[in-house]
């Protein structure tokens, strides 16, 4: 796996971020450069972005241990895991199976909204936000989707409308933030206050912007991470 990373000496919270379908490390990085005093870790999921192409398409729980088997390996024991749109399922499964692993949660856009569970209804509001989004976006986007390929992404898809993510999130435990741009249509208001309600240690924010906020808002988005970690006593054994 590709991982870009930060590190550094301070003892706050590292941060983990996990991309959404078809993406890759890359439109994370306007958030990632901006979370400040902390170790920073971005991987590419396999089969996107830089990271290898396993012949066989991994499903949410799959890449979850990827994530967790790559934190392990990293000597990570304990991080706050930021997941933007389908790297908020990975994130979600992941501190399921490990709770262990996760300090905090930052579910930023999540995937995906039960009213639109079918590829053709996340297919639908994905063509409603693009034009919404940030032109300049696009070259990075484009590389990102030639890294993984049609069939790939496909796959992933199908994947992310079996995962009943609304199912999972009563038994978090961990404090949660969920983002949503407020013209996002992908992981729109009330979908997103419907899970914040499902989330017992659950938090909600809006930002400007569209589906991809760590992209197109980057800074604010890193500020509010970083006040949100801040404010909670002790995460993880690291105290902010």
């Amino acid at each position: 796996m590709h991982v870009r990373q930060r590190i550094t000496a301070d003892a706050a919270t590292p941060c983990v971020l996990l991309h959404g379908l078809a993406v890759s490390h890359r439109y994370l990085m306007p958030t990632a450069l901006r979370l400040g005093g902390r170790a920073v870790y971005v991987p590419d999921l396999p089969g996107f972005g830089l990271s290898d192409k396993p012949p066989a398409v991994l499903d949410v729980g799959q890449h979850a241990e990827a994530i967790a088997a790559l934190t392990d390996t990293l000597g990570i024991a304990s991080a706050a895991i930021l997941g933007n749109s389908f790297g908020c399922q990975v994130a979600v499964e992941l501190v399921a199976r490990r709770p262990d692993l996760v300090a905090a949660l930052i579910l930023v856009s999540p995937t995906t909204d039960p009213a639109a569970a079918t590829m053709t209804g996340q297919l639908r509001r994905l063509l409603r936000d693009l034009p919404r989004e940030d032109w300049r976006q696009m070259p990075i986007l484009a590389r990102d989707l030639r890294d993984a390929g049609p069939r790939r992404i496909i796959a992933t898809l199908r994947h992310a409308v079996e995962d009943h993510i609304d199912a999972k999130l009563p038994a978090i435990s961990v404090p949660t933030l969920l983002v949503r741009g407020d013209r996002d249509p992908i992981a729109p208001a009330r979908w997103v206050d419907h899970a914040v309600a499902l989330t017992p240690n659950g938090h909600t924010l809006t930002i400007a912007a569209a589906h991809n906020v760590v992209t197109t808002a980057g800074p604010q988005l890193a500020a509010a991470v970083d006040t949100f970690l801040h404010s909670t006593a002790d995460l993880g054994g690291h105290r902010e």
